[in-house]
């Protein structure tokens, strides 16, 4: 009777020591290779909250307006590996010159379409974020924020190439990229 007690007790602190046991914390430049599954990659220098806020530009007579919040244990799967991080993101509102909406992601709530960060050079106050691209993926890539000062930052898009067709994209599918494709835009806090 003892042991078959002593067998369940020590199974009974293998289990609650198991459970109890936390995910990897990691800074938030950890290289993508060197993130386990369910890490969890923390803004431990508080590199992200400068950018948070709204931000406004104007390009080609379009208003862009940015909406910055960050994200506490983002769930994120990259390299094949599913984990959480601390993340910068980034919902906006384009409108043309004579107010109308072209594209939306803040009151839509669009699954399809993502703007976050994954990866920060503090030493050159630039964040890169990932931009999911809109139908059929059009325009997905990088976009790069740099702080140039607490008031305004700088923007550069660097849109990747994909090739369309009718099994990848439907016929008629809105495939227009609304967010500015330039570099040195400057967004001016709100």
């Amino acid at each position: 009777m003892k042991i078959a007690n002593l067998k369940i007790i020590i199974l009974l602190v293998f289990l609650i020591n198991a459970l109890s046991c936390k995910s990897q914390t990691l800074p938030l430049n950890t290289s993508m290779e060197d993130v386990p599954a369910n890490a969890y990659v923390k803004d431990l220098n508080n590199e992200l909250s400068p950018y948070i806020g709204t931000y406004k530009a104007n390009f080609k007579g379009n208003e862009i307006t940015l909406f910055i919040t960050k994200e506490e244990h983002k769930p994120t799967k990259r390299l094949k590996k599913d984990f959480f991080r601390d993340a910068l993101v980034v919902k906006y509102i384009v409108k043309s010159s004579t107010g109308t909406i072209l594209q939306d992601t803040k009151n839509n709530n669009s699954a399809n379409i993502e703007l976050y960060s994954y990866y920060t050079y503090p030493s050159k106050n630039t964040i890169v974020l990932y931009y999911s691209g809109t139908n059929c993926r059009v325009g997905w890539g990088d976009i790069y924020l740099k702080k140039i000062n607490s008031n305004q930052i700088s923007w550069e898009y660097r849109p990747d190439d994909i090739t369309l067709d009718n099994s990848t994209c439907p016929e008629g599918t809105d495939i227009n990229i609304y967010l500015p494709e330039t570099k040195d835009l400057i967004f001016t806090k709100q």
